[in-house]
C-alpha cells in the first residue's frame, strides 16, 4: 500500500496561506537578508516590508537558499510521520535552491525531488497538480514523473514597470535601464528552457500595457481549464487587478483565476507592480 503523500516546495512558490492551506502544501523558506538582518522569506518580511526599506535607504535585500541541513530538517519530520514527498524549487537555471534539496533527499527514503524550471506560481501550478494528483491516489513517484512531464508546459511570464530593481540588483546595465525608462519601455519576461529573459518590449502606460500583455499572451492559447494566475509584486491598484481578474477570466475559460503576491525573492528582483498571467497549456 502506498503511503501518504506531502507536496512541498520553497518560498518562492509565491501561493497565498489560503491557497497553501487548501491544497495542503508546505513551504521551507528562502532567507532574506538586509545589512546584518535577516528574515525568513514571506513569514518575518514581506514586499511591502522591502519597499519600504528601499524608499527609506535604498537597500535592496539579498536572497539564499536553505542549505542542504535547513532541507533535511524540514523533510526529515515528514518522513519520519510515515510519508513520502514530493518537493518542488525555482529552476536550477536560477538558484542553488534546487541542488541543495536534491541532497538532502538522497539521504532520506521517499522523497522525490523535482526542479520546476519555473519561478514564481509557474511552480505553484505544479504545486497543485501534485496536490490534485495526491488526491487522486497516485504515489510520490507517479506524481514527480507527472510534475516532470509538465515543466515544459507551464508559460510563466511578467512585464515589468521599471528595471530600476533589476539594475540594482545587476541583473541589467544601468544604460539599459536608463534608456528603458527614458524611452517609456515596459520589458516583459518569460521563461525559457529554465532561464528568464526578456521576449517584448511594451510602451505606454503600465495600466494599459498590463491590458495589452494579458490579451496576447492568452489569445489562441488552449489553456488548461482548471487554474490560472495573476502574480503582482505589489502596489498596483487593487481596482486595476479586479479589472485584469475579469478580463483573464473572459480571455481564459479556467475555471479559478488566482490573485497573488509575489514574496521577497522575486519581488526584489522585479520592482513594484509588476504583473503576471500564468498557466499550463493543454
Amino acid at each position: 500500500m502506498s503511503k501518504p503523500v506531502v507536496i512541498t516546495a520553497d518560498s518562492t512558490v509565491d501561493l497565498s496561506p489560503e491557497l497553501a492551506e487548501r491544497f495542503q502544501i508546505k513551504v521551507i523558506p528562502l532567507t532574506i537578508t538586509l545589512g546584518e538582518e535577516s528574515f525568513l522569506d514571506g513569514i518575518e518580511f514581506t514586499p511591502a516590508d522591502m519597499y519600504k526599506r528601499y524608499h527609506e535607504d535604498g537597500t535592496l535585500p539579498k536572497t539564499s537558499a536553505p542549505g542542504v541541513q535547513e532541507f533535511l530538517d524540514f523533510f526529515t519530520p515528514l518522513v519520519e510521520a510515515g510519508n513520502e514527498v514530493v518537493h518542488l524549487d525555482i529552476s536550477a537555471e536560477l538558484s542553488n535552491t534546487y541542488n541543495a534539496a536534491r541532497l538532502a533527499a538522497q539521504e532520506l527514503e521517499g522523497v522525490y525531488t523535482v526542479d520546476s524550471r519555473m519561478l514564481s506560481t509557474g511552480v505553484g501550478l505544479l504545486a497543485i497538480e501534485g496536490a490534485e494528483c495526491r488526491d487522486r491516489g497516485m504515489n510520490a513517484w507517479q506524481i514527480a514523473r507527472r510534475l516532470e512531464s509538465l515543466t515544459g508546459k507551464v508559460e510563466t511570464s511578467f512585464v515589468l514597470d521599471t528595471l530600476e530593481f533589476m539594475w540594482k540588483g545587476g541583473r541589467c546595465s544601468g544604460v539599459t535601464a536608463l534608456g528603458a525608462n527614458l524611452l517609456k519601455l515596459k520589458p516583459a519576461l518569460e521563461m525559457k528552457d529554465g532561464k528568464l529573459g526578456v521576449y517584448k518590449k511594451y510602451r505606454g502606460s503600465i495600466e494599459h500595457v498590463y491590458r495589452q500583455y494579458i490579451k496576447e499572451r492568452l489569445s489562441g492559447k488552449a489553456i488548461r481549464p482548471g487554474h490560472i494566475f495573476i502574480t503582482e509584486s505589489g502596489e498596483i491598484d487593487p481596482a486595476v487587478v479586479e479589472e485584469l481578474e475579469k478580463l483573464v477570466y473572459e480571455l481564459s475559460g479556467c475555471k479559478e483565476v488566482h490573485h497573488t503576491v509575489a514574496g521577497c525573492t522575486v519581488s526584489s528582483h522585479c520592482g513594484p507592480k509588476t504583473l503576471g498571467v500564468l498557466f499550463i497549456d493543454e
